[in-house]
Formats: C-alpha cells, structure tokens, sequence
C-alpha cells in the first residue's frame, strides 16, 4: 500500500513537459525562428483585414461572408494559442512548459480545429443554397440563423473537448516528459502516461469518426448537390459562375484537410524518416493554414480584393 502511495506521489508531482524545436539540433532552432516569426505577423495581419473589411464594408455583411468571418476568428484563436509556446523555444530554447499550460493550450489547439472543421461543413451548405437558390439566398440564411449556427459549432466544439481535461488529469506522468513538437497534443501528451490509456484512444477515435469524418462526408454530401445543380444550369456561362462562387472553399478545404492527414500519415507510417521530417509536418499542420485562408480568400474573392485594395490606396 505504502509503495503505491509513493508511486502515485512522484507520478502527481510530474508536472512539467519538454517541448521540441529541431530534433537532435537545438542549438539550431533560431533557423526556424525567424521564418516563424513572419509566418506569425502576417497571420495576424491576414485575419485581421479580413475581419476588418467584412465589418465596415455592408456589401459584405452577406451570409458568406459572415462564416468566412468566423473562420478568420477561428484561425486567429489557434494562432494566438500555439504561435507564442513555438516562438518561445526556438527563439528562446524556452522548451519547459507546465502540465496546467500544456493542458490549456492543448483544449484550445483541439477546440478551434473541431470549430474550423465544423464552419467549413456550414460553408459547404451555405454554398448549395446560394446555388441551389440564388433569389432566396439571404432571406433563407438571415443572420439570425448565421448565429445560431456559430453558437451550435462552438457548442459543439466545447462538449467534444469537455472530457479531455479529465482523460489527462487522470493519468500519472513518470516516464519520459519529452513531447514530440514545440505545442502540446492530446495524442502526444497520453503517450507520455505511465498507465492504461485506452479509454483516451477509444475517445480520440470516436472523435475523429463522429466530428472529422461525418464533416468530411457531408462536405462531399454537399458538393454532389451542388455539382447536379450545377449542370442543371443551361447556360455555360452561368455553370462556371456558379462554380467560381466555391473555388475560395475548396481551397480552404484542401488547406485544412491535407496538412492533417499529412501529419497522420507521418505518424503512422513515416517513423522511419528523419525527425526534421516530422518537426516540419507538425509545424505546417498548425501554422500554414490560417495564414493561407484570408490569401486564399483574398486572392479570389473580388469583393474583398477590391475593398482591400481600396483600403491600401
């Protein structure tokens, strides 16, 4: 009884974890550092504009608009809770974090990515009806109903990420505190756990089927029916306006999705490759999308191009 007490006790008092900058080349990370830091600013800047142009331009108050809106805000929320830890040691070797600040930043590295999955579904359908029903299009998505809709994916997001703290607070930490990238993951932290973490793999998996998976087939759902109410349009030219009108969201689409299952497919079948390998999978999977949605979006959306420029003159 005593040794499990003890046990117990040196488990609790695990409470700080190891980041990674560059594996195996620490005194290299400033290489990362700066390229980092840019990627950062222009993040920053990028979702801000886009934010700032949707909300003094009224052209733009428009149910579209309103989700990219709330996307620009998601991105902004990831960026701001992991960019600081992953500046931190690489330019500053600040690899130490504490198990209450890695539990934080691990709540809202999943919650922001489940809300992003979620607003992407609810782009897809805002897609249909404007297709499917241009004349009625507004008046069918009143903002009323754009935030019902923002309130049920954050709900939904909070209720998905509700046990997690629990799942971890749980487990007793006493083998190696190392993590394998400079932000904290749940499926990196649990590893790290010195007991039987099943029930935290059974609740990943449920995860990704019920929330990724069910976004990812009703994204296709969506875009069936708008390609069959695509070529029920007579006219050519108003087949590719209608197509033109999802380029920016299937963008956002491949943004999203492949930078995550690259890092899937890196953890689970690239073991074999060079640690750098992993540390710039992981860092694409967190950092790149948010900064290439607003020039995405920018770049292909001539209201918000124009009011940008205009913005700049």
């Amino acid at each position: 009884m005593t040794s499990t007490i003890s046990f117990n006790d040196s488990a609790v008092n695990h409470q700080t974890f190891l980041l990674v900058g560059i594996p195996g080349m620490q005194e290299r990370n400033s290489w990362m550092a700066f390229p980092l830091s840019l990627l950062y600013l222009l993040t920053l800047f990028g979702n801000f504009t886009i934010l700032f142009v949707i909300k003094t331009e009224e052209s733009l108050h428009e149910p579209m608009y309103l989700f990219l809106s709330i996307l620009a805000c998601s991105d902004l929320g990831l960026t701001v809770s992991t960019m600081p830890t992953m500046l931190g040691v690489y330019w500053f070797d600040a690899r130490e974090i504490s198990f209450t600040a890695c539990l934080t930043q691990m709540c809202f590295i999943h919650l922001f990515q489940w809300t992003e999955s979620a607003i992407l579904v609810a782009m897809a359908v805002d897609r249909f009806i404007a297709i499917r029903n241009p004349l009625r299009y507004t008046s069918l998505l009143p903002n009323t109903v754009i935030v019902k809709i923002g309130i049920a994916i954050l709900c939904r997001a909070c209720c998905l990420l509700f046990p997690i703290p629990f799942l971890i607070k749980r487990l007793p930490f006493c083998r190696s505190n190392v993590l394998s990238h400079s932000y904290c993951l749940h499926p990196d932290v649990m590893h790290l756990a010195c007991a039987d973490i099943t029930v935290n793999i059974l609740y990943g998996l449920v995860i990704v089927v019920s929330t990724l998976g069910l976004d990812v087939v009703v994204i296709l759902v969506s875009y069936i029916l708008i390609l069959q109410t695509v070529l029920s349009i007579a006219s050519h030219t108003g087949r590719l306006k209608a197509l033109n009108t999802c380029v920016s969201h299937v963008c956002a689409i491949l943004i999203f999705y492949i930078p995550m299952i690259g890092v899937t497919v890196v953890h689970r079948f690239g073991r074999h490759l060079s640690p750098i390998v992993h540390m710039m999978m992981a860092n694409v999977y967190i950092a790149v999308p948010p900064l290439l949605n607003p020039i995405v979006y920018s770049v292909k959306t001539k209201q918000i191009r124009q009011r940008i420029w205009k913005m700049f003159q």
